[in-house]
């Protein structure tokens, strides 16, 4: 009789952690149990009428008969409590009759077995290689006029029971003691071991197109670029494939009829097989250490996540078929988890919209240049230099917000508008940025990066995280308030100065006094769309961020300053240090610049877009409102002779602060948000955030607006807030590193994370008898099981796979 898993375990299982569901621990009063012991033995019986078909159909099976005992335990199943004890009675069942688990074992493979599986195995759960568009459209598409499910094929049968939320919430409550409960007592029947083999050569088959597709990504030409050691990574997969061939066949040899069993003979080895992806997955991580100097796109990204998911199916499928009782069977519950999860979420805009929104976090965080803007300060010098910085921009905003006004005066049509505010903005901004200056409120890509390094940099609890996140936060929040005083400070006296020169100088008020007043009335809090429209300021300034880290990762990645130094046409024109000097300045100010005159785009439009459509929208931002706060008092003093009320003053100067603290929550909300999403922070776990930011306004008021007396250390940021990169290639011979990296090129070292080695890649310098080789086998084996078991847990892939 050959066992799916040993029944002699029972006694010996794993302290299995119940699943996180809502409900989890429920209580029961008197009327509640008296109900239950009645349900009990109705649902007793029907069980026992189910298992009795099951057996006499055990090789005929029904898809019907199945749906009827799913249906049959999930019934009142609307706690955890309830749907532990129905699936305990049923376990208790199978149990105690050997005739009805033997049955329903062979049921269940019949039934599988009738299917094709292959694609379950290696599409299910890994993302798909298209783009959003097309999987977008393909959803609208599949809302509106469903596909016909194909009827020979596995996932179809796996959708209709598990993409239901009914379902998915039922499995969710099952503790995971119970699913190895269950599986440890399905023994196959002697006789039926055909069952098994054919199961498991549908697995080797999915083994052998996985590892074909991890190929294909592995051996990509953008992927290849980013290797830091083309040569030996390229090596590494070439490898994988040969090692998958040779496990192959050596299985299949071992199932050929006339062995005893179905099971794999001792030498039949997988150890090497997470070896390399054990370096597979090294490279990975070598590469986006290194994204900050190679670049990447959002294919590439796409690919990452694909490999790494692919690599950790791979290692799933290749565990499925061990002769290790204990990762077979974590295996089938990890891969049963994988599956249904992808299963449900397969045909939801929301999930689609998630999963790209996870890439394109992901790339924005992985991405932030060394170079560019930067908002963040921990120290009294950093504190001073943004001052400096923003007090220069506030220096050309003072001018910006005069030409804008005066431009009102111009008869253009809406396009000219648009266009003459856009310019304005757009090359003011740039303006500012060439020389030196900066504009307050804006979240560079730099920002996100910085608070993810941050939550990677803590390792450990989320507490821990957290708090020193917190510590970000503030240092983010008090370098973006100098900022802003740095742009008003300045800008207002300059709106000031401009327009008493326009008086005194001309003889005219700069702006007449129903205009000077219209921009008191916009900053009014009260009685204008102020604070919605500072809100619209503060996505573009958030945009803007993302824009930046585009054209940074773009400069870097198609290699734009090498370009431009070898451009013919521009070396003739240009002497070679010339070149070097605009080539470099281009490279390294490219996102900057993009980002600045796209930003300035955005906020010269947007009032004639609305008018277009008849929409209230518009811009405010906090530099613009102060210049504007003083020109429109100043203004109808020049028109009136007298000042405003001091009320219209006070309630136009309270709007300046609205819009400033909107402007920057909202920009730095959304860049956070972005952070946060790219590293797997859970929604419900940012009300912890924020209760640690409040707590520390509540108590160091002082920190959000001056140094602190002992400024905050970070790991992967510097006192200026740029990004310390450590692109050092991480070995494959984990703790016990001493400086060479395992490859295919390279003699093995025994490590944690190696495996049996070749006997011909054991370095011939150690001179090794036959009984040490053996010896150092299986030591290394023995470790490999450990990892396997360690490692059956998915991996940070997007938040691809919520537990």
């Amino acid at each position: 009789m050959t066992n799916l898993s040993q029944p002699n375990n029972q006694d010996t299982l794993p302290n299995a952690t119940p699943n996180a569901t809502p409900n989890a621990t429920h209580s029961y009063d008197a009327a509640d149990m008296a109900d239950q012991l009645k349900v009990m033995p109705t649902l007793e019986a029907r069980l026992t009428t189910i298992l009795n078909e099951i057996n006499a159909l055990r090789d005929f099976p029904q898809v019907t008969l199945f749906k009827q005992l799913l249906d049959t335990l999930r019934n009142r199943a609307d706690d955890a409590t309830t749907a532990n004890e129905q699936m305990a009675l049923f376990i208790r069942l199978l149990r105690g009759n050997r005739v009805w688990a033997e049955g329903f074992c062979v049921f269940m493979l019949t039934l599988i077995n009738r299917y094709r599986q292959v694609s379950l195995y290696t599409d299910l759960g890994i993302l798909s290689d298209a783009g959003f568009t097309s999987q977008f459209f393909d959803l609208v598409g599949e809302k509106l006029l469903p596909s016909v499910p194909d009827d020979r094929d596995l996932i179809a049968l796996f959708n209709a029971f598990f993409a239901t939320p009914k379902t998915r919430y039922w499995v969710r409550l099952i503790n995971e003691r119970r699913w190895i409960e269950l599986i440890l007592i399905l023994k196959v029947p002697a006789g039926k071991e055909a069952l098994v083999q054919a199961l498991e050569a549908n697995v080797l088959k999915a083994i052998t197109i996985l590892t074909a597709r991890i190929n294909g990504i592995g051996l990509n030409a953008d992927l290849i670029k980013a290797f830091p050691n083309p040569i030996d990574n390229q090596d590494t997969f070439i490898a994988l494939n040969r090692e998958v061939a040779e496990f192959v066949s050596q299985y299949q040899l071992s199932m050929q009829p006339g062995d005893e069993q179905a099971m794999p003979q001792p030498e039949v080895d997988s150890s090497q097989i997470l070896v390399l992806t054990d370096q597979a997955r090294t490279m990975m991580q070598n590469i986006r250490r290194r994204i900050h100097r190679t670049g990447i796109t959002v294919r590439t990204t796409n690919m990452l996540v694909r490999l790494e998911q692919s690599l950790q199916r791979l290692e799933l499928l290749v565990s499925l078929l061990s002769d290790n009782d204990h990762i077979k069977k974590k295996t089938i519950i990890e891969l049963i988890n994988t599956l249904y999860e992808d299963s449900y979420h397969r045909s939801s805009f929301r999930y689609l919209f998630g999963i790209n929104t996870a890439l394109l976090s992901r790339r924005v965080t992985e991405t932030a240049s060394k170079v560019g803007e930067h908002y963040i300060s921990t120290d009294k010098a950093g504190y001073r230099r943004m001052y400096k910085k923003a007090a220069l921009g506030g220096l050309l905003i003072g001018f910006m917000a005069t030409l804008k006004i005066l431009g009102k005066n111009l008869p253009l049509a809406p396009f000219g508008v648009a266009f003459l505010n856009s310019m304005i903005y757009g090359l003011g901004f740039v303006a500012i940025h060439i020389i030196g200056g900066t504009v307050a409120t804006k979240q560079p890509a730099m920002t996100a990066a910085a608070i993810a390094s941050t939550i990677s940099e803590v390792k450990g609890r989320k507490a821990a995280q957290f708090t020193k996140l917190t510590e970000l936060v503030v240092d983010i929040m008090r370098t973006q308030f100098i900022a802003i005083m740095g742009n008003i400070s300045i800008a207002m006296p300059i709106a000031l100065l401009i327009s008493s020169m326009w008086l005194y100088g001309l003889g005219r008020p700069l702006t007449s006094e129903a205009s000077a007043e219209h921009l008191l009335h916009d900053l009014n809090p009260f009685t204008s769309l102020a604070i919605f429209h500072a809100a619209i300021a503060g996505v573009y300034l958030y945009i803007s961020g993302l824009i930046a880290g585009y054209y940074d990762n773009l400069a870097v990645h198609n290699k734009i300053g090498e370009r431009i130094r070898n451009h013919p046409t521009l070396k003739r024109m240009m002497t070679p240090v010339t070149l070097l000097r605009f080539s470099d300045f281009i490279e390294r100010n490219l996102g900057a610049i993009m980002s600045n005159f796209l930003f300035g785009c955005f906020l010269g439009s947007t009032a004639t877009i609305g008018y277009i459509f008849g929409l209230p929208l518009d811009i405010r931002h906090i530099a613009f409102a102060s210049a504007n706060f003083i020109h429109g008092i100043f203004n109808i003093y020049a028109n009136t002779g007298e000042f405003p009320e001091i009320g219209i003053i006070l309630v136009s100067l309270f709007g300046v602060m609205v819009i400033g603290m909107i402007n920057l929550l909202v920009s730095f909300s959304l860049a956070l948000m972005t952070a946060l999403r790219a590293r797997n922070v859970k929604v419900f776990e940012w009300k912890f955030l924020f209760e640690l930011v409040a707590s520390h306004l509540m108590t160091q008021p002082s920190d959000f607006f001056i140094p602190r007396k002992q400024p905050m250390n970070y790991a992967l940021i510097d006192s200026d807030g740029n990004i310390i990169y450590d692109d050092k290639p991480i070995a494959n011979d984990g703790k016990n590193n001493k400086g060479h990296k395992t490859t295919l090129t390279s003699q093995p070292e025994e490590h944690p994370h190696a495996t049996t080695p070749h006997i011909d890649n054991i370095s011939h310098t150690e001179k090794l008898t036959d009984e040490e080789i053996a010896e150092k086998k299986q030591a290394i084996k023995e470790k490999v099981v450990q990892k396997a078991v360690d490692n059956i847990t998915p991996n940070d892939t997007a938040s691809k796979l919520p537990k």
